[in-house]
């Protein structure tokens, strides 16, 4: 065998070897797979939600805004209902899997069904960017608090 192929092959095994180490460093238990909701009722909160002690100003006046735009489908805290609309408070959600500007997106353009069999959503009428800014403060603050960074 000659040296390029010695090396080719060599090659070939690390990034095989560097492949299977990476998958077995995926953290455990942040799965993006939403929940099993079989054993709910329709209208049933989907997670639970702790609350922190104290919203920012900027996530208190999106908590106003999401009750009176979001709450009815999403679920008071964002809890999802079963039937409805999936939880925000979810693993799915985080900052790294649906950004700040994917929340923008949904109330502007609504959002096709890809996690949840709830179908599509639509696109939210009467919410300003400045109201869009407050909830997604109000989310990721829930977030935070029930681990979801």
């Amino acid at each position: 065998m000659d040296k390029l192929t010695l090396l080719i092959g060599g090659v070939l095994v690390a990034g095989v070897a560097a492949f299977v180490y990476n998958l077995n460093q995926q953290p455990s238990g942040h799965s993006m797979t939403p929940p099993d909701t079989s054993m709910l009722s329709a209208g049933d909160p989907i997670a639970e939600v702790r609350l922190p002690a104290e919203f920012s100003p900027l996530a208190a006046s999106g908590k106003t805004a999401f009750d009176t735009k979001c709450a009815a489908c999403h679920g008071t805290d964002a809890t999802g209902l079963e039937g409805s609309a999936p939880p925000l408070v979810h693993k799915i959600y985080e900052p790294s899997h649906h950004s700040d500007e994917a929340f923008f997106l949904a109330v502007q353009n609504g959002v096709r069904a890809h996690h949840w069999r709830f179908g599509n959503m639509p696109p939210v009428e009467g919410l300003t960017r400045g109201n869009v800014k407050g909830i997604v403060a109000y989310v990721r603050e829930l977030q935070r608090e029930n681990g979801i960074n």
